[in-house]
């Protein structure tokens, strides 16, 4: 993939950005932001851990330059930009942030392709812009770059990565990603960004101005159920990935598959309304997940 190279001083503050952040250990990175699912956990090996969170932490920056803060599109797709050129520099050997020399070292070592981490980038960029999802397809789109990618890089990890794995994978992480939109639909109207393909609000007789308050109620639930009961079939779909998975992976598959099916629970056990509330995961919760994954 071609990246858009950017002028050496807008590299160097970037530089200066990625020092201060690294500055927090990368495990504390990927602990302090809330997920529905464990992010490289206690019950996977030690050795496996490091090269998750590395990851993690690559992807949750990203992230933050897409959403966080008051700077312009433009300014945003630039830091994204700068962190892939960041990313480019360490795989050809040019770079000595740690982040990345670490990172690219996870890449050759587990031969994860670069195209992977590349395709989150593409997804940071949509996100940046705000754009409009025509239809349920255009968003399917959206989450082969911004979920499938982590799922394949986790089964290259754990030496399960096959044509029919990665299948599955790809069927949990993108029900692991229309999940948080439903469950955020409180929070990413405030950013003007919506999930919700216009295709099916128009469907339930709603806009997305709808969203922003509890009006149509009946009828956005209605829109919630089935949006919801799309996702549940796609958990299900990938379930079978739990025997295909090395025993070291097996558990944490079912922490992440639990996870995200228990906000699903949550949404309808509040009547499928998600535009004031945003439903989490408390501490009974991720026991009641834990307890599910042992069976």
């Amino acid at each position: 993939m071609q990246i858009q190279f950017v002028n050496q001083k807008s590299l160097r503050l970037c530089s200066r950005f990625v020092e201060i952040t690294m500055q927090k250990s990368i495990e504390n990175i990927a602990k302090t932001h809330y997920e529905n699912f464990p992010v490289g956990s206690l019950f996977i090996p030690k050795r496996f851990r490091e090269p998750i969170h590395l990851v993690y932490t690559f992807a949750r920056v990203a992230d933050d330059f897409a959403d966080e803060g008051t700077l312009s599109v433009a300014e945003r797709i630039d830091k994204i930009n700068e962190w892939q050129q960041h990313l480019h520099n360490a795989v050809n050997g040019a770079s000595k942030i740690e982040l990345f020399v670490k990172l690219s070292k996870v890449l050759l070592d587990f031969k994860i392709s670069l195209q992977l981490l590349d395709d989150l980038l593409i997804a940071f960029r949509k996100d940046a812009s705000n754009p409009v999802y025509q239809d349920f397809e255009e968003v399917l789109e959206y989450c082969q770059y911004s979920a499938n990618p982590i799922g394949r890089i986790l089964l290259h990890i754990f030496g399960c990565s096959t044509d029919e794995t990665k299948r599955l994978s790809d069927a949990i992480c993108t029900a692991l990603q229309l999940t948080n939109f439903w469950q955020d639909i409180s929070v990413d109207t405030g950013r003007n960004r919506i999930y919700i393909p216009k295709s099916d609000l128009m469907t339930f007789n709603l806009h997305t101005t709808d969203l922003e308050s509890t009006a149509k109620a009946n009828a956005f639930r209605v829109l919630m159920r089935t949006e919801i009961e799309r996702t549940r079939n796609l958990f299900e779909t990938g379930k079978p990935l739990f025997s295909l998975v090395s025993k070291q992976f097996r558990f944490e598959v079912k922490m992440i598959w639990y996870g995200g099916m228990r906000i699903l629970e949550k949404i309808e056990s509040q009547n499928f309304e998600t535009r004031t509330k945003r439903p989490t995961l408390n501490l009974f919760d991720k026991l009641l997940i834990a307890a599910r994954s042992l069976s």
